[in-house]
C-alpha cells in the first residue's frame, strides 16, 4: 500500500487531481494506494494541542495512525511563497517522532502555477524529511505552470504524464 499525501488543505486544489491522477496511475499497475487529503485535517489540529499527544483528536489520531501503517508515501506539493504549505509542515510535526518517517520511502511531486515547477518547494521538503528518516526517491518530477496543463482531472501536456509514469515506475521499485 502506497500513501499519497495531497499537500495542501486548499478547497478544490489542483494538488488533490494530480493525487487522485497519480493513484489512478498505480492502480493501472495493480498497485494499492490510498489519499491522504489535508482537508480533511481538523480545524483545531495546529494549536498547542499539536504538542501534546494526550489531547489529540481522534480525527487527527486516525490520520497519524494512516501514515504510521505505510513504508511508501508519495508527497504532492504545491508551492506557496516560494516553499511548501505550511500546513504540510504542521502535519509532519504533528507526526510521530522520528517513527513515522525512519527508514520508510518517499516520492515527491512538485506543482506550481509559476515557472520554476516547485523546485525550491521540494528542496525544503526534502530537507525536512531527510531529517525525519525517510529515504528520498531522486527522481522529483516538477510541474510548472500546472493550471495551464491539467483539465478534467488529466494532464494536457504528454511530457507531463511521462515525467509521472517514469517516477512511478523508479518507486514502484525503490
Amino acid at each position: 500500500m502506497i500513501l499519497i499525501i495531497s499537500g495542501t488543505n486548499r478547497p478544490n486544489s489542483i494538488t488533490l487531481k494530480v493525487a487522485k491522477l497519480y493513484q489512478q496511475l498505480l492502480a493501472d499497475r495493480g498497485q494499492e494506494s490510498d489519499i491522504l487529503d489535508l482537508q480533511d485535517l481538523p480545524l483545531d489540529f495546529a494549536s498547542p494541542n499539536l504538542y501534546k499527544s494526550e489531547l489529540y483528536s481522534q480525527e487527527f489520531i486516525n490520520l497519524r495512525k494512516r501514515v504510521a501503517d505505510v513504508q511508501k508515501m508519495v508527497f504532492v506539493v504545491p508551492e506557496y511563497n516560494c516553499s511548501y504549505p505550511g500546513v504540510l509542515k504542521a502535519f509532519i510535526d504533528g507526526l510521530e517522532y522520528p517513527d513515522a518517517l525512519r527508514r520508510k520511502k518517499g516520492a515527491l511531486v512538485g506543482l506550481s502555477t509559476g515557472s520554476q515547477g516547485g523546485n525550491i518547494a521540494l528542496s525544503h521538503l526534502t530537507d525536512v524529511l531527510h531529517y525525519c528518516g525517510l529515504h528520498v526517491l531522486a527522481q522529483k518530477p516538477r510541474f510548472p505552470y500546472i493550471h495551464k496543463h491539467m483539465q478534467e482531472g488529466q494532464f494536457t501536456n504528454p511530457l507531463y504524464r511521462q515525467l509521472l509514469e517514469e517516477q512511478i515506475e523508479e518507486f514502484l521499485s525503490f
